[in-house]
């Protein structure tokens, strides 16, 4: 009993050692983001501004939110540039726990997940944020003054990076069901087209009441599943690729 205590509390000891870690490498990452913090937030408007009608500026409605919203935004540039190491830690904290075999793809999977998810968000802003603004900006009246505001801009740019950052971790979801054996490829295959309405309609639920949003969400969600399937077919056939051998090896024994 005094050992699995003296254990768990040098677990606990550890968690709080790499969550301080992790907080001064956030730390260390919003200097820079701070002090470039207005030029962080020119950058991520640039969609659409460059979208807006001729004379049309953003505005600010709260009394601090010119300052809240650079430093916001400042924040989430720092957290994007620590996600490795914050990853990082999460995997060197489980990884004594693991077994051999486990260590071997949960670094892989950390890596393919951060950039999966870095991948979404540069897709979403270089691609997507043009035409869904373009798009509005047609449906747009002539007779009014567009004038967003910039603290719900920050919110819809904010949401609109989670839901394609998350969107774009469909292969790690569907590799890692394949090798925890709680589906197959075969089931994955014959459940094609109840996974792509799926797709759509969350789709239209996590994004803008826009058709291109919508669409350039369940494309790359659709393409990414096959990715997914593409792998857990790799992933069937080494394992029974294996499987002679490691049976050769029990009857030697």
């Amino acid at each position: 009993m005094q050992e699995a205590q003296e254990t768990f509390l040098s677990h606990l000891i550890e968690l709080r050692q790499r969550l301080v870690w992790c907080l001064v490498a956030f730390a260390v990452a919003c200097a820079p983001t701070l002090w470039f913090s207005a030029e962080l937030y020119d950058l991520l408007a640039m969609p659409l501004l460059a979208n807006l009608p001729e004379g049309s500026r953003m505005i600010a409605t709260g009394v601090i939110t010119p300052f809240l919203i650079p430093v916001k935004i400042s924040f989430m540039a720092a957290f994007v540039l620590v996600l490795p190491f914050i990853l990082y830690q999460v995997w060197a904290f489980v990884a004594p726990g693991l077994y051999a075999h486990e260590k071997r793809l949960a670094l892989p999977l950390v890596v393919s997940s951060t950039l999966l998810f870095l991948a979404g968000m540069l897709f979403c802003y270089f691609l997507v944020f043009g035409g869904v603004f373009q798009f509005i900006a047609k449906f747009a009246p002539k007779s009014i003054t567009v004038a967003p505001d910039i603290e719900a801009y920050f919110n819809f740019a904010l949401g609109m990076f989670f839901a394609f950052g998350l969107a774009f971790e469909v292969p790690v979801v569907v590799v890692v069901l394949v090798l925890m054996g709680i589906v197959s490829v075969a089931q994955l295959r014959e459940w094609r087209g109840y996974v792509i309405v799926g797709i759509f309609v969350i789709a239209a639920i996590v994004t803008p009441p826009d058709v291109v949003s919508q669409i350039a969400l369940g494309l790359p969600m659709c393409a990414l599943y096959e990715v997914g399937i593409i792998l857990g077919q790799v992933i069937e056939r080494r394992r029974r690729e294996a499987a002679p051998a490691a049976e050769g090896e029990t009857s030697r024994e």
